[in-house]
């Protein structure tokens, strides 16, 4: 989605892959078909060397960079108790490790300037069933982008995080399905403003905006994309009876 929304509108697009190098030449094939041009680039953000490798392809392409984005993200979505060193170790070289080293050689190869957005969740902001591990690791990079803000501001580069809520994607599903005992979805989707899940070109949208020139006087800043859910708070709407219930439904005609 966000690919094909910077091809609109001219940037050439690096599409990385772990495995799937088809579905990232495809992705190529549509951004050219948009007349922008990219490269697709095999990338495991667990090894440091492949972020090296990544943005050293990079260099040699372009010569500089004007945007990165990191969307990288891996758990396993298990109580704290439960939780072992290889969950942890591998949790941090993906989730925060991965976002460091490529923000660190990303700025690098920025010397007019550039945007930085790194992509978080609501769980960063909320604490929900067997998400602690992937929530306390999308926190850590939030408190990086107010750093890294700080640090690289002077030099014209804005970092800013898109933190999504409940993203209709596979990975939403996966949640959900692979966990034993978890709360069905819709208990939750009944409790969001908005009534609905987000779709990924929310998240694009959100992203795209703050890669433009518009957002150019915002950084450090996390925009949650999530139809209300960090607003909201016990007692739901959502669980609320008559006359209270009809309300919020039929709109407000209190005198």
């Amino acid at each position: 989605m966000l690919a094909l929304k910077l091809a609109k509108r001219g940037v050439d697009v690096v599409v990385t892959f772990k495995k799937n190098a088809e579905m990232a030449e495809a992705t190529l094939a549509e951004i050219r078909a948009l007349g922008a041009d990219g490269i697709t680039a095999q990338l495991d953000v667990e090894q440091p060397e492949s972020i090296e490798e990544l943005f050293a392809t990079v260099k040699a392409s372009y010569g500089k960079l004007d945007m990165f984005v990191a969307s990288a993200a891996a758990s396993a979505f298990k109580p704290v108790s439960q939780l072992k060193l290889h969950h942890l170790d591998r949790n941090y070289a993906t989730n925060i490790r991965s976002f460091v080293l490529g923000a660190q050689a990303a700025e690098a190869i920025m010397p007019n300037g550039g945007r930085i957005v790194a992509i978080t969740s609501y769980g960063s902001l909320r604490a929900f069933p067997t998400y602690a591990s992937l929530g306390a690791a999308k926190a850590a990079n939030e408190a990086y982008v107010k750093f890294m803000a700080t640090e690289f501001g002077p030099r014209g580069i804005t970092v800013n995080a898109v933190n999504g809520g409940l993203i209709d994607t596979d990975s939403l599903d996966y949640f959900y399905d692979s966990v034993p005992g978890m709360a069905p979805m819709q208990t939750v989707i009944d409790k969001i403003p908005l009534q609905r899940k987000g779709t990924a070109d929310d998240v694009a949208d959100a992203v795209d905006f703050l890669l433009s020139e518009k957002a150019g006087y915002i950084t450090g800043q996390t925009l949650s994309v999530d139809g209300g859910l960090t607003v909201v708070a016990p007692p739901f709407w959502a669980d609320t009876t008559s006359p209270l219930r009809e309300a919020v439904l039929g709109g407000s005609d209190a005198s």
